[in-house]
Order: C-alpha cells, then sequence, then structure tokens
C-alpha cells in the first residue's frame, strides 16, 4: 500500500464552526484523521491525514475549496506568519511512496487548486522552481499585506500557478513535497518578548544557530507568557533534546526559565526514541526494541 501524509495549515483557529466544516470536508474521502490542531493566539489550525496519493490530493482539495469559501483574509489576525485562506498544503512520503512522486502529486494540487479558485500557489521546498523558494519563510516573507502589494508588479513574486494577482479573499497558497516536520513549542516563564526573540534568533539556522531550525519568539497573550515556536525539518540531523537543552541554557541567562513545551500536530515515532534514549541515557538502544515499530513494519 502507498502512503501519503499532508498537513494543510489553514488561516482559522478560532470560530470552531469554520474550523469544523473544512475539517469535514475529509469525511467524504477514504483518508485517515490523525491529527487536528486548532490554535487561537495563532489564529491557525493544522489537519494531518494520511492515505493513498490520489484520495489524499482529492481530499486536500476539498478542504482547500472549502477554506477559500468561508476564510476572508482582509479580517485575519494572528501571531503566525501566513498568506492565505489555506496557507500552505505539504504533501510528505510515509510508506512505499517515492519524493519524486510526492513532488508531481503537489503540482497536480496546485494546478487544479489554483484553475478552481483563481488563488496563486507558489511551489516550495522539494516542489519548488526556483533555489529561492525552497524555504517556506522565504516565500511567505511579507505575509498576506506584503504579498498583496507586490505580487503583479515584482517578478519575483510571479507565483508557480494560477493569475499573477491575489485573490481578494484568499489570499495565496504554498504548495509543497518534504519530509517530516516537527512544530515544536517551548513556553517560557515571562512575559518579556524580546527574550523569546532573542533565544529563537540563537538556536535558528538563519542567523547561526541550528543547521535544521527555523523559529520565532511568539506572545501568548492568554496566557500572560512567550514562546519559541520552531519548525524542525530534519529531527535526525538536529533532534529536539539538543534545541530544548539549548533553550533551557539561553532561558537561565536571561534570568527566566522553560514552563512546558509542545508538540502541534504528528511527530514520527523514531524521534521520541532518541529523546528517551537522550534522558534515560539509555545504553544501546535500538529503535526495533519499540513494539509498535515491529509491529507496523509487520502490517505495511
Amino acid at each position: 500500500m502507498k502512503l501519503v501524509e499532508c498537513v494543510p495549515n489553514f488561516s482559522e483557529g478560532r470560530r470552531k464552526e469554520v474550523i469544523d466544516a473544512i475539517v469535514g470536508e475529509l469525511n467524504n474521502y477514504k483518508v485517515k484523521v490523525l491529527n487536528i490542531h486548532a490554535d487561537a493566539d495563532h489564529n491557525r489550525t493544522d489537519v494531518t491525514f494520511i492515505g493513498e496519493p490520489e484520495e489524499v490530493k482529492k481530499a486536500a482539495l476539498a478542504m482547500a475549496l472549502k477554506a477559500v469559501e468561508l476564510i476572508d483574509m482582509n479580517k485575519h489576525k494572528g501571531e503566525h506568519p501566513r498568506m492565505g485562506a489555506m496557507d500552505v498544503v505539504p504533501f510528505i512520503p510515509v510508506a512505499n511512496v517515492t519524493m519524486e512522486e510526492c513532488v508531481e502529486l503537489a503540482h497536480e494540487f496546485a494546478k487544479e487548486f489554483s484553475e478552481k479558485t483563481g488563488v496563486p500557489c507558489f511551489m516550495y521546498e522539494e516542489a519548488a522552481t526556483r533555489e529561492d523558494r525552497r524555504n517556506l519563510a522565504d516565500v511567505r516573507r511579507g505575509e498576506y499585506e506584503g504579498l498583496k502589494e507586490e505580487i503583479g508588479k515584482n517578478p519575483d513574486k510571479t507565483p508557480d500557478y494560477g493569475p499573477n494577482k491575489m485573490h481578494p479573499t484568499a489570499g495565496a497558497t504554498a504548495v509543497g513535497a518534504r519530509e517530516f516536520l516537527i512544530a515544536f513549542n517551548v513556553n517560557l516563564a515571562t512575559n518579556d518578548i524580546q527574550i523569546a526573540k532573542n533565544i529563537a534568533r540563537a538556536v535558528r539556522h538563519s542567523s547561526g544557530g541550528y543547521r535544521y531550525v527555523k523559529a520565532m519568539g511568539f506572545e501568548i497573550k492568554e496566557r500572560g507568557i512567550v514562546q519559541v515556536s520552531m519548525n524542525m525539518t530534519n529531527y535526525r540531523k538536529t533532534p529536539l533534546f539538543r534545541v530544548f537543552e539549548t533553550i533551557k541554557r539561553e532561558a537561565e541567562r536571561y534570568g527566566t526559565r522553560v514552563l512546558s513545551s509542545e508538540i502541534v500536530g504528528m511527530l514520527p515515532m523514531e524521534a521520541m526514541a532518541d529523546i528517551a534514549s537522550f534522558y534515560l541515557q539509555l545504553e544501546g538502544f535500538d529503535i526495533q526494541q519499540v513494539i509498535e515499530k515491529r509491529l507496523l513494519e509487520e502490517l505495511l
């Protein structure tokens, strides 16, 4: 069986009826929903589901069409960077599927979505058509408001699919193919946003930190704290525990501490095994000792 994972992120994390309507589209397809994470502060929801490639593409398209129908980006505010109603749609190989197949799937999705809606699509990561668009942060720089000003005027902002202008209410969408990404947030026991920004700068690759870390500092206003919010793009080469320990030390430098951390969405079993091995100081531990790992291999 071929299995592909899709993790659409759409720009609504507060209105339950809208979230339910968009996610509810998945009920019409043969896909398995693994996780739904709605964040009111970020005003964003990400959904993780898996299935066979063609069915996953159809399900993602249905979600995207509903998001375009129900979300008006002219009224959207949130802490997380965004540029569209259906903001990001990545396809990830899980079992018996190559990255090349996911790249093809991403391009098929973008073409169909833009043709049906008039939403411009920008390809990123492995599906990028230009090297300067591999990084999602570069694609989304300026966010909805900035892209609205530049698209159609700046040749560097010409989309890969769809019209060279923003959709009047749904903005633009980034579509990609990538490896597993872990969304990892660390909450700090302070309300000083500058501390979170300083620590994010210390750990992210673009400012001299860890190679496979993207990080930003956010305020979590309803809790009166700040957060270092990260995307870990290669957990094998930059493990979570290494970054977490660095954040703990950096927090101490600023006279505060780590309050808690959270995983947004799904993560591979191997990543958690690495964390357990590090903190328990296990000798000679092997992922094959995890019974679910062996069972999954037998099933597939």
